[in-house]
C-alpha cells in the first residue's frame, strides 16, 4: 500500500481525508493523520480500516522525521509558517510534498534540491490559491492558443455564510482560520494595475476601497483588493497586461463595518496588552478611546467614529456584545488582534448545521482579430454542515487529487511549484467537476475597468 502522511486535521482537512478514504480501497492507500489534538483526526477517520490517527507535534524533530520516513507522500495542512521543517525532512528522505499554502521564500529555496531528487513539491493547490490558479490558466491558455491578446484579468474569491445560515447583521461567519480573517490585508499595501496605471491601497484605507460585483445569479457582493496582485502577472505569463486585480469577496456592507476595527486599532497584532485576561469586552473597547470620567464608552466611540445611534454600523457593534461588562477576554498577554478574534469567535462560529458558501469569479478581457471580448467564469459551492464545509471541500479536494496523481505518476515534473501547467490543471479540474466544482462561463461585451464599481 502507498502511505500518505497528513499533518494537521483542522477546519480544511475534513473533505481531504474523506476523499482519500473513499479512494483508499481502489488505490491501495493507507493514511496516517497526525495532529497535536489526536481527537480531531480520530473524528475525521471514524474508525476507517485504512487510516490511523496519531499525536504529532511538528516541533518534535525526532517524531516528525520518523513519520516522514514512513510516508510515500506528505500532505501538510499546517499553517504556512510551519511547512518548512516538514519540507526539509521531505528533501532529506526523498518524499513528495503537497500544501495549500502560498510559496514562501524558504520553500522556494528548496527548488533545486527537490529537482535534483526528482521530487514534486506542489504548493498553492487549495482554493485561493489553488483552484483560482488552475481555472485562470485554463482560460488564459485557451485565449492565447487561439491567438488572442490578454487585456484584463480580474479574479475574486470568498468564503462566506450561505443564505439559509445567514443569521447575523454582519452577514458573515468564520469558514476558515479566524486569525487569518482578523489579520487580512496587513503586511503592506494592496498593489494592482488598472488600465496601465499602478494602484496602491494602504491597509488603513483598504476596507473603504471595495469593488462591487454580481456573481452567477447569486446576488451582489463586494471585493477587497488582495495584498499583491502584481506578482501574478509573470506567474500567469501576463507581464504586459494593462489590468490585473485580485480581490476577496464579502457580502455588501461588511467592509465598511470591519473598517471600524481597523480605525480603532483592534486588528493590531504587534504588541500585547497587560492584564488582558481580566478585561471585559467593554474594557477592551475602551482601550482605544480617549479618557473621559463622564462620557460612556458608547458615547465616546460614536463621537470618535461619527456613528449615529440609528446607523446599522452601530447595531452591528452592539450585536457582538462589545459593550458587555460581564463577558471576559480570558487571554493572558494577548494582542488586540487576539482579543478581537476571541470576541468574534463567540458570535461568528458556524453552528453544527450551518452551511457556508464559496464564491469565485474571473473576468478575462482580450483582443482577437481586431475585436475586444470578455469572458466571465464563476462558480458557487455550498457546504453541508459545520464539519464538511464548502471551504474544506474546495481546499481539500484539489490537495487530495494532486497528491493521488503525484503518487500514481500522472504529475511528474519535479521542483517547488504551483498548479499552472496543463499537466497539473487539466486532470485536476476535470476531476473537480465530478465533485460539483464546475465553472460556468459566459461571453459578454468587453467592459474594461469600470470606476463606478469602486466605493470610497
Amino acid at each position: 500500500m502507498k502511505n500518505i502522511l497528513i499533518i494537521g486535521a483542522g477546519k480544511s482537512s475534513s473533505a481531504l481525508i474523506q476523499y482519500l478514504l473513499k479512494t483508499s480501497e481502489k488505490e491501495a492507500l493507507f493514511l496516517t493523520i497526525g495532529d497535536i489534538a489526536k481527537e480531531n483526526a480520530e473524528k475525521l477517520i471514524n474508525n476507517h480500516k485504512n487510516a490511523t490517527a496519531i499525536i504529532l507535534d511538528v516541533f518534535d524533530k525526532k517524531q516528525r522525521e520518523e513519520q516522514v520516513k514512513k510516508a510515500d507522500i506528505v500532505i501538510s495542512m499546517l499553517p504556512a509558517r510551519f511547512h518548512i521543517d516538514v519540507a526539509k525532512d521531505c528533501i532529506t528522505f526523498g518524499k513528495h510534498m503537497v500544501t495549500a499554502s502560498y510559496v514562501s521564500d524558504e520553500m522556494k529555496a528548496l527548488d533545486s534540491f527537490a529537482k535534483e531528487k526528482g521530487l514534486v513539491f506542489m504548493n498553492e493547490i487549495g482554493l485561493d490559491p489553488g483552484i483560482d490558479h488552475m481555472s485562470a490558466m485554463q482560460v488564459i491558455d485557451k485565449i492565447k492558443d487561439a491567438g488572442g491578446k490578454m487585456l484584463l484579468f480580474e479574479s475574486f474569491c470568498g468564503g462566506i455564510v450561505a443564505p439559509e445560515s445567514d443569521t447575523n447583521l454582519w452577514n458573515y461567519k468564520f469558514t476558515w482560520n479566524p486569525r487569518n480573517v482578523v489579520l487580512a490585508g496587513q503586511g503592506g499595501a494592496a498593489m494592482f494595475i488598472q488600465e496601465g496605471t499602478y494602484k496602491y491601497i494602504p491597509y488603513h484605507k483598504l476596507f473603504r476601497r471595495s469593488e462591487f460585483l454580481e456573481v452567477n445569479g447569486s446576488g451582489k457582493f463586494e471585493a477587497i483588493a488582495n495584498r499583491d496582485s502584481l506578482k501574478y502577472r509573470s506567474v500567469y505569463g501576463l507581464d504586459e497586461i494593462p489590468t490585473m486585480y485580485r480581490g476577496t469577496i464579502r457580502k455588501v456592507g461588511f467592509s465598511r463595518a470591519w473598517n471600524i476595527f481597523i480605525q480603532l486599532g483592534m486588528t493590531d497584532d504587534s504588541y500585547t496588552v497587560e492584564a488582558s485576561e481580566n478585561m471585559s469586552y467593554r474594557d477592551f473597547v475602551n482601550l482605544f478611546l480617549a479618557y473621559s470620567p463622564s462620557d460612556s464608552v458608547e458615547l465616546k466611540l460614536r463621537s470618535y467614529l461619527k456613528i449615529d445611534q440609528d446607523d446599522i454600523m452601530w447595531e452591528k457593534l452592539v450585536e457582538l456584545d462589545l459593550f458587555s461588562t460581564e463577558k471576559k477576554i480570558g487571554l493572558k498577554n494577548a494582542t488586540p488582534a487576539q482579543m478581537l478574534q476571541k470576541i468574534l469567535e463567540e458570535s461568528w462560529t458556524l453552528a453544527e448545521d450551518d452551511k457556508d458558501m464559496i464564491v469565485m469569479q474571473h473576468l478575462f478581457g482580450y483582443e482577437m482579430n481586431g475585436k475586444k471580448h470578455q469572458i466571465e467564469s464563476s462558480f458557487v459551492v455550498l457546504g453541508e454542515n459545520q464539519t464538511y464545509t464548502a471551504m474544506s471541500k474546495t481546499v481539500g479536494l484539489p490537495v487530495g487529487i494532486a497528491a493521488l496523481k503525484i503518487l500514481k505518476g500522472e504529475i511528474t515534473t519535479p521542483g517547488v511549484q504551483i498548479p499552472i501547467s496543463k499537466e497539473v490543471y487539466e486532470p485536476i479540474l476535470k476531476e473537480l467537476e465530478a465533485h460539483g466544482i464546475q465553472f460556468t462561463e459566459r461571453t459578454t461585451s468587453y467592459l474594461g475597468y469600470n470606476p463606478n464599481n469602486i466605493t470610497g
